[in-house]
């Protein structure tokens, strides 16, 4: 992945949709700040080979987090936050 990071750290950009659609799905009570201070540090420590491009969207996956970004490639919206099924997976690893 070509730098995403860096670019993506630089352009950022928050919709008020966004900090009420984080808190629910990760369900969780953050500030508009704390929310924005979790996702940069979230990107930050995320190695880049954990970026991946499918069509319009970024995807940065973090595993220590247990937390999936997506980011719009265009503006670099934060779109929304999903948990990770990380018991899934490791059933999915034992299972191979």
């Amino acid at each position: 992945m070509k730098n995403f990071k860096s670019e993506i750290l630089k352009n950022i950009c928050y919709t008020e949709l966004v900090y009420g659609r984080f808190n629910k799905k990760l369900n969780i009570e953050l500030s508009k700040e704390k929310i924005e201070e979790f996702i940069l540090e979230t990107i930050s420590e995320t190695d880049e080979a954990k970026f991946q491009k499918k069509g319009k969207n970024i995807y940065i996956t973090n595993k220590e987090k247990n937390i999936r970004l997506t980011i719009n490639f265009y503006t670099y919206r934060i779109i929304t936050a999903d948990k990770l099924n990380i018991k899934t997976t490791i059933e999915k690893t034992m299972n191979e």
